[in-house]
C-alpha cells in the first residue's frame, strides 16, 4: 500500500512545468512554484487532521472513504480544462490523498519496538524506491501519452489502496480491530527519561535536518555537470541516485546485524558522517564528490530512519498517528523552506553554495541534539543496565 500511494503520490512531481504549458499553457516558473508550494502545504495540514480522525476511527476503515474521494478527485482533475478548477479540485485531493500517511504509524503499531529500526528502514526504502518508479512511469506517460493521462494512474493507484484497504477490513485473517496501547509497568520511569516537549524538540531538529538534506538536491545535476565537464544525463542521473543505492546496501547492512535498543547515542556519529560527506561534495573534484556521495548516502538514511526509531521509541502506541504527523509537519515545513531559498541562494552564490548551507544545517542539527538529548542519552543507558 505505501509503494502504491508514494508511486501515485509522485507520478507529477518532475513534470508540473511541463504538464502546467500543456494543459493550460502556463509557462511562469513562479507560479508552478506556488502550486508546489500549496501541494507541500496541503500535506502539512492534512496528516495532522487525518491522524486526530484516527483516534476515533480505524485507520483503514479511514483509506476506504478518504483514496475514494481522492481518486474520483484525480479524475476530476484529469477532465477539468479549467486552471482555476484544477487548483482547487486538486488540492481538495492532496488533502484526503494524505490519508496515506497514517499506514506508516499503523504498521508500527501492530509490530514490537524491536522490529522498528528494521520496518523503518524497509518502508524508507519503499518510499524511496516509489519516488523513482514514479518519476520513471510519470516521465513515460509525458513522452509516449500524454500529461494529463497521469491522474487516470493517480485514480487508480488510489483505488487499489482503497480496495486494500477494504480487503484487508474484511479478511478474517488478519486482525483490523482498533490497536490500544498495552499497559506498561514501567510508565512513570519512562517519563522521567523522555526530555519534556519531545515532539517540538524532535520536530524542529528534524526540520533543519530535512531542510539541509532538500537544500542539495534540486541543482546538484547542474553541480556536478559543471565541475564534471560531463553533458550526459544518464551519468549525471546515476551520481543523483547514488544515495538511493547506498541506502539499499545499508538497509541490507542493517537486517543483518543487531540493531541497539535505543537509538539516543546512534545518532551523533552519523551526523558527523552527514557532515563530513557534505564538506565532500562541496569540493568540485569529481572523485571527492562521489566519495563524499557515498559517505552522505549512507549518513542520511541512517539519520532518518534512526530519528524515526527515536521517535516511535519516545511515544506510545496510542499516540504514534498524532506525534509523528506533528513532527512530519515540521519535517514537511524544512522542506518547503528549502524549496524557497534554495533557487535565491545558486542564484546569488553559486552552485557550491547549497552544500555549505547544508554543512552548517547539520552542525546545527548536531548541536540541537546533542544538547536536547544529552540527559536523555544518559539516563536511558542506566534504564537499560538496569532492566
Amino acid at each position: 500500500m505505501t509503494l502504491v500511494a508514494v508511486v501515485s503520490d509522485y507520478l507529477l512531481h518532475p513534470f508540473y512545468p511541463q504538464f502546467f504549458e500543456a494543459r493550460f499553457g502556463v509557462k511562469n516558473p513562479e507560479l508552478v512554484g506556488y502550486y508546489f508550494a500549496a501541494i507541500c502545504f496541503m500535506v502539512m495540514i492534512a496528516f495532522p487532521f487525518w491522524a486526530y480522525v484516527s483516534k476515533k476511527i480505524a485507520e483503514l476503515r479511514i483509506l476506504v472513504y478518504t483514496q475514494c474521494i481522492a481518486g474520483i478527485l484525480a479524475l476530476c482533475c484529469y477532465i477539468t480544462d479549467s486552471y482555476i478548477n484544477f487548483w482547487i479540485i486538486s488540492l481538495v485531493m492532496v488533502l484526503f490523498k494524505g490519508s496515506y500517511l497514517l499506514v506508516y504509524p499503523y504498521i508500527l503499531k501492530i509490530i514490537s519496538k524491536k522490529e522498528h529500526p528494521t520496518t523503518i528502514g524497509i518502508l524508507s526504502v519503499v518510499v524511496h524506491l516509489g519516488g523513482i518508479l514514479g518519476a520513471v512511469i510519470g516521465g513515460a506517460t509525458v513522452d509516449f501519452i500524454d500529461a494529463s493521462y497521469i491522474f487516470l494512474i493517480m485514480a487508480l493507484g488510489d483505488f487499489v489502496q482503497m480496495g486494500m484497504s477494504a480487503f484487508l477490513l474484511k479478511s478474517k485473517k488478519y486482525n483490523t480491530t482498533k490497536i490500544s496501547e498495552p499497559e506498561n509497568t514501567n510508565t512513570e520511569t519512562k517519563k522521567k527519561v523522555i526530555p519534556k516537549g519531545f515532539i517540538l524538540k524532535i520536530g524542529i531538529i528534524t526540520m533543519i535536518l530535512y531542510f539541509s538534506d532538500f537544500l542539495i538536491r534540486p541543482f546538484f545535476v547542474a553541480y556536478w555537470e559543471n565541475i564534471s565537464g560531463y553533458s550526459s544525463k544518464l551519468i549525471s542521473g546515476v551520481m543523483y541516485a547514488i544515495p538511493g543505492f547506498v541506502a539499499l546496501t545499508a538497509l541490507w547492512i542493517n537486517t543483518k546485524r543487531k540493531q541497539s535498543d535505543s537509538q539516543f547515542g546512534a545518532i551523533i556519529p552519523i551526523l558527523v558522517l552527514g557532515i563530513l560527506g557534505l564538506l565532500l561534495q562541496g569540493i568540485p573534484d569529481t572523485t571527492t564528490t562521489i566519495f563524499g556521495r557515498i559517505i552522505y548516502g549512507w549518513a542520511i538514511f541512517q539519520g532518518v530512519v534512526k530519528f524515526d526509531v527515536l521517535l516511535f521509541e519516545l511515544s506510545t502506541p496510542d499516540s504514534y498517528a498524532m506525534d509523528y504527523s506533528k513532527v512530519h509537519f515540521f519535517q514537511n515545513l524544512g522542506v518547503l523552506l528549502s524549496s524557497f531559498s534554495v533557487g535565491l541562494l545558486v542564484e546569488y552564490n553559486g552552485l557550491q553554495i547549497p552544500f555549505i548551507v547544508a554543512l552548517g544545517g547539520f552542525v546545527i542539527t548536531l548541536l540541537l541534539y546533542y544538547f536536547i538529548f544529552k540527559t536523555g542519552v544518559k539516563r536511558t543507558s542506566e534504564l537499560l543496565l538496569k532492566s
